[in-house]
């Protein structure tokens, strides 16, 4: 059973050492531990100091491409090396690395596909109130809108099994951590919680330049999210929505007409009219969306055997 830790890096070369020291050495029921580096344009010394400290897998971007692109580079060095099982963590040192054991061990007893590590956000110090406000409301919504029990959706200490590494695509440029946990559900991947702790801080985040800037980015990825994996809840919701109202205003419209004052209330018989066919119009949006998605699952599905055939290409000439 091999375990890669995958670290994505910008300009981290005063915090990646510590980080380095603190990963744990050996697992029980792991065979082999590597660590992966993904520099994400990094313009300091994180890959020089990466490599003095031995470390042997270096994944190169140029230019930076944000969170997400280097989360995905990582997954997919990290099978290419044949990992059994990838931990995401960050190289700012926030995650305490001795909590390793405990996120990969509901994949080594194959209880779950993805476990996130839940902080104990109200207890982090260097966190405002408001933070901690908002991390709580986000990780309720995520809870509505993916079908899920995450207790702390912008948690990126992770841990992936093969199988679900095979399977996420990431299209946010953003951020990973909101869109994999609604893809997890979506393709029935098996999601657990586990609680971890943090460290100290380090520095400030470099993801979350603004707290306006961030919720405005989270609200947009989970609605893109919800609408890509549950489009006919989405447009079926819409179309209900708008022939509810129409019904109420054609039946307002109705009652008067028939109390013999019609005339004066003929924008309502308009409106309903709008209304309900832009209802039935967003109905059919929303079964076309459905078949859609269906041919979405097909390709996902291809994709995977496509994934596993070029894997065990690049191993067989790696042997």
């Amino acid at each position: 059973m091999k375990l890669v830790i995958q670290i994505p890096c910008y300009n981290e070369e005063e915090a990646l050492p510590v980080v380095l020291r603190s990963l744990p050495e050996t697992i029980e029921g792991i065979d082999d531990i590597e660590v992966v580096i993904i520099d994400d344009g990094s313009t300091d010394k994180t890959v020089e100091v990466a490599k003095a400290c031995g470390v042997k897998h270096i994944v190169s971007l140029s230019p930076n491409r944000g969170l997400a692109k280097a989360f995905i580079a990582g997954l997919e060095k990290s099978l290419e090396i044949g990992a059994d099982i990838i931990v995401n963590t960050d190289a700012d040192n926030q995650y305490n690395s001795d909590f390793i054991p405990e996120l990969i061990k509901p994949i080594l007893e194959e209880k779950a596909d993805i476990v996130i590590g839940t902080r104990p956000v109200e207890k982090i110090r260097h966190f405002s109130l408001m933070k901690k406000f908002l991390q709580k409301l986000g990780s309720c919504v995520m809870r509505f809108v993916s079908s899920t029990s995450v207790e702390d959706a912008p948690s990126g200490f992770r841990a992936f099994s093969r199988n679900a590494a095979l399977q996420l695509n990431v299209f946010d440029n953003y951020t990973y951590t909101l869109e994999t946990i609604i893809q997890a559900k979506a393709k029935g991947l098996q999601l657990v919680c586990v609680p971890v702790e943090v460290n100290p801080e380090i520095r400030k985040s470099r993801l979350v330049k603004s707290m306006f800037d961030y919720i405005r980015r989270s609200i947009f990825t989970m609605l893109r999210m919800f609408i890509v994996y549950r489009p006919f809840r989405f447009f079926i919701t819409l179309a209900s929505i708008s022939l509810f109202l129409g019904v109420i205003i054609g039946i307002r419209f109705l009652y008067y007409y028939f109390s013999g004052s019609g005339t004066g209330h003929v924008q309502s018989l308009i409106l309903a009219s709008i209304l309900i066919l832009a209802g039935i119009q967003i109905g059919l949006i929303a079964v076309l969306s459905e078949l859609i998605s269906i041919n979405r699952k097909l390709i996902e599905d291809v994709q995977k055997r496509i994934k596993l055939l070029d894997l065990k290409n690049i191993q067989d000439d790696i042997k």
